[in-house]
């Protein structure tokens, strides 16, 4: 945007509330959903994030990709350490951190409840939008992260 466009504040903040409200009400919505029971949404994030990822990471390369502070993140792998779901191992390029890697049962619960997960967005997500208008909105949401899009 050039130096010399005026910004229209009121509609950028009528946009960013639409979409604060849209992800709102269908995080809402997906939660309420029965597919939770072997991993919180939260937890699904970090297996989700891990499994994206396809490798072991740091805790703080996870936190890029969570919608967790710091302290909830910690505690959501501690969890899924302890159910067997995640493990932890020694990262090779630096001997004083850890990694956290899926397990074959994570790997399991991942793909299950990501699977339940993507028919429930595919029903609202593609149930209202049009192909054209979800290149759209992808297109757009990429565009909001600027350098931060990879």
């Amino acid at each position: 945007m050039g130096t010399n466009t005026r910004i229209d504040v009121r509609l950028a903040n009528e946009a960013w509330e639409a979409l604060m409200t849209a992800h709102a009400t269908l995080m809402g919505r997906y939660a309420a959903e029965d597919m939770w029971s072997e991993a919180t949404v939260s937890e699904y994030d970090v297996l989700y994030t891990l499994a994206k990822g396809g490798r072991p990471m740091r805790i703080s390369e996870i936190q890029q990709g969570v919608l967790l502070s710091q302290p909830a993140l910690s505690r959501a792998v501690d969890r899924l350490v302890t159910r067997g779901l995640l493990s932890r191992c020694p990262d090779a390029t630096d001997g004083r951190a850890v990694q956290v890697a899926l397990t074959e049962e994570g790997i399991r619960v991942q793909r299950e409840v990501g699977r339940a997960h993507a028919k429930s967005v595919a029903r609202d997500v593609g149930g209202e939008l049009t192909e054209a208008e979800m290149r759209e909105l992808q297109r757009l949401c990429k565009k909001l992260l600027g350098s931060q899009n990879t």
